[in-house]
């Protein structure tokens, strides 16, 4: 998986351009701007975004990484161990989750995986590090509960990728940071959609006030449960906003009932628990000039393998301690 990011040691963010977040910083900031090969090669640093390889089983020693993935009982959490599985990461036969899943196994890619409740979860997880000590975690929680899992990581000096969006994301920043600990942190991991988000930072950048005056609909569409605004749809729009577009985030369209996602967004009914559909439309002040940008996602497996590559690059990054 690659990605623009910033980064200071430890922390990877791609917050900005939502994605991958890597190390050790506040922003997921890596000494300056890098676009990164995600493993098995070894990473680049320049200016441009590298092309990514993702090996399915690779028989490199590295490769077998173990991996803890935490809310593995969502349909997120599960779709990342089918891909960790694929791709010969180890998974380790623990999960955090909710005090209800406590003592719940769940059952996948022939491993019995065992819940613990927030109660047990320190000393569960410093004897997970003690046994693994390459561990990584791997963070697919609710909102909720992201900066006490954070802080808890940190505490235990855990590397781990954070998928959940949410929480306070500056303290999220500043508990890595000022760990030491390295950390991939973002709210997007589609690999490709990360790529869209970094040519609109480019864009943004290079040619500020470019769409003044222009007026945008924006429209987002996921399953059901997602009650929150899509965290891409916010960077997109962000992106705009420096365009010159004048733009509310409370003005962002959110669609999350099935009739409606069917007949006039167009999700395919089989994906209606599982997908990500943007539309942003643009148009110019005398109305004769339009433009869209639209990105449609059906399924979990873009986020399962980016999430993967997110763990390779970290797992990467640790080994060379830099």
């Amino acid at each position: 998986m690659a990605s623009l990011l910033e980064a200071s040691s430890n922390v990877f963010r791609s917050e900005k351009l939502p994605f991958l977040c890597r190390g050790k910083t506040r922003q997921c900031i890596l000494p300056k701007r890098a676009a990164f090969r995600l493993v098995p090669v070894a990473f680049s640093s320049s200016m441009s975004t590298g092309a990514v390889e993702h090996d399915q089983k690779s028989n490199s020693s590295d490769i077998a990484i173990p991996i803890m993935v935490n809310g593995c009982t969502g349909k997120m959490g599960k779709a990342i161990i089918k891909a960790a599985n694929s791709a010969g990461l180890h998974i380790v036969p623990v999960s955090f989750g909710a005090e209800k899943e406590s003592g719940l196994t769940v059952e996948m890619c022939g491993k019995e995986i065992l819940g613990h409740g927030p109660s047990e979860r320190e000393s569960i997880l410093a004897s997970v590090f003690q046994e693994y000590p390459n561990l990584v975690v791997v963070d697919f929680t609710v909102p909720a509960t992201v900066n006490d899992n954070a802080e808890l990581y940190c505490k235990v000096g855990v590397p781990f990728v954070m998928g959940t969006t949410g929480g306070d994301r500056d303290q999220l920043y500043k508990t890595v940071e000022e760990s030491k600990v390295y950390a991939v942190i973002s709210p997007q991991m589609g690999k490709q959609v990360v790529a869209f988000l970094a040519a609109m930072e480019v864009m943004a950048e290079q040619f500020p006030g470019a769409f003044s005056g222009y007026s945008l609909q924006v429209m987002e569409s996921h399953q059901a449960s997602k009650l929150d605004t899509s965290g891409t749809a916010k960077a997109v729009i962000s992106c705009f906003q420096k365009l010159g577009v004048s733009f509310d985030m409370d003005q962002i369209r959110m669609i999350r009932d099935p009739k409606q996602q069917i007949e006039m967004v167009g999700v395919p009914e089989e994906h209606l628990y599982g997908h990500a559909f943007h539309l942003y439309h643009l148009t110019s002040p005398d109305q004769t000039v339009s433009f869209e940008f639209q990105h449609n996602v059906c399924g979990r497996s873009i986020y399962a393998e980016g999430t993967v590559d997110a763990v390779l690059f970290l797992a990467k990054k640790i080994l060379l301690k830099g």
